[in-house]
């Protein structure tokens, strides 16, 4: 019983640090996103492992619909594509399996959401470059240092905790309200 009650007030605790130090910095990604959306732009969302079915419940709450009915919204999760990353990293390497994508895909004024709880996979970050040194604007969703990811972004939303479940579980609020916000700029 107790390591369940210490798990909920460490999750309570981060969610209550997130709101004091990310409600500033989503506000400012919901701003970068609609921007680019508004303008006939689109979000690549990417990420591993458990950040990737994150980026690929974002990409489905924009394409679809959070909560109200509104326009689609122009919105890729690069981890999608099995074909594409599989050949990617056959040819490539699995560093290479966002930007290449980006290169193909993307152009300036898009937004490049990378999600990396560490702050440092590699083929997030090579993603995030790619994306710096071609006009994009980059968002990132990461664990309390943000790395590298954190370095390259335009907007960094830091989640404060060094757990990885914990990161994601605060993440998933994070990103939910990003949704939320981001539909109301689109629904008439």
């Amino acid at each position: 019983m107790a390591s369940i009650q210490e798990r909920f007030c460490e999750h309570q605790a981060a969610v209550e640090a997130a709101l004091g130090e990310l409600a500033g910095p989503i506000a400012e990604a919901v701003q970068v996103v609609v921007r680019s959306l508004k303008a006939g732009g689109g979000v690549y969302l990417f990420g591993n492992g458990g950040s990737a079915s994150d980026a690929q419940h974002i990409a489905g709450e924009l394409v679809g619909r959070f909560e109200a009915d509104r326009p689609s919204l122009r919105a890729v999760a690069l981890t999608s594509d099995a074909a594409a990353v599989t050949a990617i990293a056959n040819d490539y390497g699995f560093d290479q399996i966002f930007a290449r994508q980006l290169s193909g895909l993307a152009r300036a004024g898009d937004v490049a959401f990378g999600l990396s709880t560490s702050g440092g996979s590699e083929n997030v970050v090579a993603a995030l470059e790619w994306a710096k040194s071609n006009g994009l604007q980059v968002v990132t969703l990461t664990g309390a240092t943000g790395g590298r990811c954190a370095e390259l972004s335009d907007v960094s939303l830091a989640i404060p905790s060094d757990r990885t479940a914990t990161v994601q579980e605060v993440g998933m609020i994070v990103y939910h309200i990003l949704c939320e916000q981001i539909e109301a700029a689109f629904v008439a």
